[in-house]
Formats: C-alpha cells, sequence, structure tokens
C-alpha cells in the first residue's frame, strides 16, 4: 500500500497539515486503485535552522485558506449585501457569468442587473466539491434558491449550480446554472 512521506518546514498549524493530507490521500486514490485505509500519509517537521536551499535558509510559506472557505464566505457576504467584504475576495480581472451570458466584473452590477428579476435571493448549499488543477482550484457549489418575485411572491425550490475558480486564496471566476427563467414560466 502506498506510503507517501513529506518533509515541512516547521510552522504550520494543524488544520493546514489536515488539507495537505487528506489531499495527498485523495490524489493517490484518484491514481491508483489502492484501498483509503491503505494509504499512509506521514508529515515530518524541520526546524527553520535546519532547512536550506541554494545556501538561504527558509522559512515556511503561508498557508492558503480552503477554497471552499473562500467560496463560502464570499456568498455569505454578497446574500447580506456586504458588496465591499464580498469584493475584497475577487482577483484582478474576475468575472461571473450568469444563466442568458450576463457577464460582470464586479458585484454592484450583479445587483443592479437583478433588480428586475428578483427582490431578493436565498440559498440552501447542498454539497460543496474542490477540484484541483494546474493554476488554481475550481470549487461547485450547489443546491437550491428561495426568494422573491419582483411582486413580492415568494419561490423555493429553484436547483442552481455556480462554480467558480480560485487562484492564490482569490476568485478569478464565477460561472452561474440555475432554473429561475424555467420557474418563471410556471
Amino acid at each position: 500500500m502506498p506510503i507517501i512521506r513529506m518533509t515541512l518546514i516547521e510552522g504550520y498549524d494543524d488544520d493546514t497539515r489536515r488539507r495537505l493530507a487528506t489531499r495527498l490521500t485523495d490524489a493517490v486514490r484518484a491514481t491508483i486503485a489502492a484501498p483509503l485505509n491503505g494509504i499512509t500519509v506521514a508529515i515530518e517537521e524541520v526546524k527553520p535552522a535546519s532547512y536550506m536551499r541554494g545556501r538561504v535558509a527558509r522559512t515556511p510559506g503561508a498557508p492558503l485558506p480552503a477554497p471552499v472557505d473562500i467560496v463560502r464566505d464570499y456568498l455569505a457576504k454578497m446574500e447580506s449585501r456586504d458588496l465591499e467584504g464580498a469584493s475584497a475576495h475577487l482577483a484582478d480581472g474576475f468575472r461571473m457569468t450568469f444563466p442568458g451570458g450576463a457577464t460582470f466584473s464586479r458585484p454592484q452590477e450583479l445587483v443592479e442587473w437583478a433588480k428586475s428579476r428578483y427582490r431578493f435571493v436565498t440559498k440552501t448549499y447542498e454539497d460543496f466539491e474542490e477540484a484541483f488543477g494546474e493554476s488554481g482550484v475550481t470549487v461547485y457549489c450547489r443546491g437550491t434558491l428561495a426568494g422573491e418575485w419582483p411582486d413580492g411572491t415568494p419561490f423555493s425550490g429553484i436547483r442552481f449550480i455556480d462554480r467558480f475558480t480560485v487562484e492564490d486564496g482569490k476568485l478569478t471566476d464565477q460561472q452561474v446554472w440555475n432554473d429561475l427563467a424555467e420557474a418563471t414560466r410556471g
């Protein structure tokens, strides 16, 4: 069974080491047919004074927040209309695309566009998933929407999927799919 040994410079918290070990385990399971309980990850640590590369002592790089946590916080800030807080999660060049091809680069643009579509929307999340790639992490979340139409009529149970790209702790892209248009035809 596979044994993964990793050496880190001392200084990472337990959560960061746990996330790293979990992702290494998942990478092995996605690559070879190894049972989960047969995969061992061992993280060893060395003191910064005991680590040198190119004649330069090194210190650990800062851990990045979990991509799912970034997405959850962004969505919570959007729902509460903390647009400044939501904007703090966005990378330069951020783009969001909504059904029908509506594209925005700032939360304020989305809020203005949505005024004629609904009074407000809340999300109930069923699942979050992460997919790791060469240049970042893709986070999918799915669930249902509830809220009020412009005339005050409530709606609920409308399916949605959001897809985010997270690079270096910032959102670079959001793509949205939902059944809001189908619900207005009912």
